[in-house]
Formats: C-alpha cells, sequence, structure tokens
C-alpha cells in the first residue's frame, strides 16, 4: 500500500510539472490594448513589437501568390472525447482553452503539437474584432489554435522566440447562424468572468471549430499578435469564415473583464485585438486559385449571383429580340416581291408595221 501511494504521489508531481508547460502564457508580464501600457507603447518594452514580420496583416490580391506545394493540412487528435476536459481560462486579455500536445498538425515540415486555442473580438457596438483583414474587411471575431514545434522544442513557451518555434492556424469569425460547436466555448464564459478564474469544461471535437473546406488558407510567416511579438510564427488564415449568431457574439464582447473580481476600477474585455501591421516586402502563399475567389472585390455571394443571372438574362433578351427583327426583315422582304406584277412589254401596232 505504501509503495502504491508513493507511486501515485510521483504520478501527481509529474502532472504538476508538466501542466504549466502545456499551458505556460506567450505574452509579456504587463500590457493592454489600451491606456499606458497600449499597443501603441507596446515596442518599448517589447522590442519585436517594433520589428520585422509582424501580424495581422490585410490579405488583399496585391500581396497574394498561389502555391501548388500547399496540401491540405490534417488534423490529428483534435476529437477529444466528453470524458476528458479543458482547462478554461479568463488570462486578463482573452478567453483561453488549454490543449492537450497530442493534438498536432500534420502537413507542415515539422510536427507542431497544439498549445492553447484563445479569441479576438470587438465590442457589441461596434462587433469587428477580427485581427487579419481579407481586402481591408475586418470580420466579427478572430479564433487562433496555437501550436508549437514539438519536434525541436519542449513546449510553447521555449518555441515562442525561437526560428519555425510557433504554427496558428486562425479562424475568421462572421455573424450568422448558431454555431453548437463554438457554444461548447461560449456557454461557459460566465464561470471565467474575471481575470485568474478558470474552470474545467467537457473536451470535444477542436477540428468542428474550423471552417468548410480548410484545405483553402492563406500562408505567411509573421509573429506574435501579442507582446513580446516574436517573429516566429507559422500564419495558416483558412480562407472561408466560420458564423456564430448575433447573441453568441454578444455573450463573448460583453461577458469577460480584464480585472479581477475584487479590483475597484473594473475593466471589460473588449475591443482585444491588435491593428493591422506593414507588410512590407513580403508575399502571402495561398492554397486556392486566386481567379476563383470573386468575393475580392468586396461583392457577397448573392450579389455576385443576381450580377450573373442579370447577365444571362441580358442575353437572352438580346438574342430574342434579333431573332424577331430578323424574322421581321425576311418577312418583309417576300411581302414586297409579292405584290410586284411582271409585264412584258407591248409594242405598238403602227411599230409592228414599220
Amino acid at each position: 500500500m505504501p509503495r502504491s501511494l508513493h507511486a501515485a504521489a510521483v504520478l501527481l508531481l509529474l502532472c504538476l510539472n508538466e501542466q504549466p508547460a502545456a499551458s505556460a502564457p506567450l505574452h509579456g508580464s504587463k500590457w493592454s490594448y489600451f491606456g499606458p501600457d497600449g499597443e501603441k507603447s507596446w515596442s518599448k518594452k517589447y522590442p519585436s513589437c517594433g520589428g520585422v514580420l509582424q501580424s495581422p496583416i490585410d490579405l488583399h490580391s496585391d500581396i497574394l501568390q498561389y502555391d501548388a506545394s500547399l496540401v491540405p493540412l490534417g488534423f490529428q487528435g483534435y476529437n477529444v472525447s466528453a470524458n476528458e476536459q479543458f482547462l478554461l481560462t479568463n488570462d486578463g486579455h482573452s478567453v483561453r482553452l488549454n490543449l492537450p500536445s497530442d493534438m498536432h498538425i500534420r502537413g507542415l515540415r515539422s510536427r507542431y503539437s497544439a498549445a492553447q486555442l484563445h479569441l479576438h473580438w470587438g465590442n457589441q457596438n461596434d462587433p469587428h474584432g477580427s485581427e487579419h483583414t481579407v481586402g481591408g474587411k475586418h470580420f466579427a471575431a478572430e479564433l487562433h489554435i496555437v501550436h508549437y514545434n514539438s519536434d525541436l522544442y519542449a513546449n510553447a513557451s521555449t518555441a515562442s522566440n525561437k526560428s519555425e518555434g510557433l504554427a496558428v492556424l486562425a479562424v475568421l469569425i462572421e455573424m450568422g447562424s448558431f454555431n453548437p460547436s463554438y457554444d461548447k466555448i461560449f456557454r461557459h464564459l460566465q464561470d471565467v468572468k474575471y481575470k485568474g478564474q478558470e474552470v474545467l469544461i467537457p473536451g470535444f471535437s477542436i477540428e468542428e471549430l474550423l471552417p468548410e473546406r480548410p484545405d483553402e488558407y492563406y500562408r505567411y510567416k509573421g509573429s506574435l499578435t501579442t507582446p513580446p511579438c516574436h517573429p516566429t510564427v507559422l500564419w495558416t488564415v483558412f480562407r472561408n469564415p466560420v458564423q456564430i449568431s448575433q447573441e453568441q457574439l454578444l455573450a463573448l464582447e460583453t461577458a469577460l473583464y480584464c480585472t479581477h473580481v475584487d479590483d475597484p476600477s473594473p475593466r471589460e474585455m473588449v475591443n482585444n485585438f491588435r491593428r493591422v501591421q506593414n507588410f512590407d516586402e513580403r508575399l502571402v502563399y495561398i492554397s486556392f486559385r486566386q481567379v476563383q475567389d470573386l468575393t475580392y472585390t468586396g461583392l457577397s455571394l448573392g450579389i455576385i449571383l443576381s450580377v450573373a443571372l442579370a447577365g444571362v438574362l441580358g442575353i437572352c433578351v438580346v438574342l430574342a429580340v434579333s431573332i424577331w427583327l430578323f424574322r421581321r426583315k425576311k418577312s418583309s422582304k417576300k411581302g414586297d416581291n409579292k405584290g410586284v406584277i411582271y409585264k412584258p412589254a407591248i409594242k405598238r401596232e403602227t411599230e409592228a408595221h414599220a
């Protein structure tokens, strides 16, 4: 019996030692999005924030280049049983879900194991809180699933400032229909209302949080979007957004605080996104043919279909009018020929005897 207790104690200590490494914060110790420690002053404490290869960026057609070598990604271990549990935390900057390291991405040059996911959003009066933009357009929110290079480094904290250390999957979120998969996180927001609060939630398939056609994506080398802004991130931004309902978005925008429960000056957790950064001379590589992406014009699919239908109808009208005019002209010519009677000339009798 003592031997089994000793083994259990050792196992517990190992678990406690492992947990911080898997969920180690990637951001600096003190910063905020606004105020004295706001984004404009990040580079004073964290020089990389004012350096090169910074994220997020605007994804516009001038910087996009198709790359046939970008293969569909595989998501190993993403389907977590409800019998297992995730730790959901309010870290003062976002709501964070710690992920098990046996989750990893297939299709990159190294094995990238999952560390955590978190979200960025705006506020209820201006629900445009995505970090990346497409053609200058902000989406309502953005999900980041953070992975670290487990072939080279022991955990995300160690990998965060190393070359090829991190890989982040970014999901653009727009307002639309209710999303039951995202609600598996949102329904617990009230349990982590204040900074430092955390709760265990049932496991679920993280792959359900990804959009349709995940093989269509943007790929570029960038940085963490929070201090210390290390330029060590391989970004994969999915081309197609996911939808959440207006009520779900409102819950995200109003439920959380950046401050502790007993703070005399509570601050709502809103507008927790970094502004778009200069992209310099870099290129963004895309796994899809750009000519197929009609949304670069800023038109919705409904408008595009309406214009296409109007064009087809216009062509049909022109053809119908042309055929009608042709037939009318042909009919007119036949009528003119029928009305002319040819009579041969009759010589006068006097001329006949001359």
